[in-house]
């Protein structure tokens, strides 16, 4: 069964900086490209970095120069480094195969960029 447990949010001042841990259940997580979603009231998801199960990342516009994407296969663990935060990166956080996500997902990590 696939499970996502994420970790790590929090209350974080504009240009403060934050670290995601997602951690997978199974074997399958080293086979596979892999991303961080997020999702803001009253917005749709938005997958906002990927990595390729070699490695290779890809971020979206708003959080491109800012997050920082990589894994750790022996770990099954995924991570986000965020920094530079603006309100606009408030959302919950969740991992999940990229860019076709399974079905499941975890409880997710709140982000809110306050001050």
């Amino acid at each position: 069964q696939v499970q996502f447990v994420e970790s790590g949010g929090g209350l974080v001042q504009p240009g403060g900086s934050v670290r995601l841990s997602c951690v997978a259940s199974e074997s399958w997580f080293k086979f596979n490209d892999v991303g961080w979603y997020r999702q803001a009231p009253g917005k749709q998801r938005e997958l906002a970095a990927s990595i390729t199960s070699d490695g290779r990342t890809n971020y979206a516009d708003s959080v491109k120069g800012r997050f920082t994407i990589s894994r750790d296969n022996a770990k099954k663990t995924l991570y986000l480094q965020m920094n530079s935060l603006k309100p606009d990166d408030t959302a919950v956080y969740k991992c999940n195969r990229a860019p076709r996500p399974y079905n499941a997902w975890g409880q997710g990590t709140q982000v809110t960029v306050s001050s």
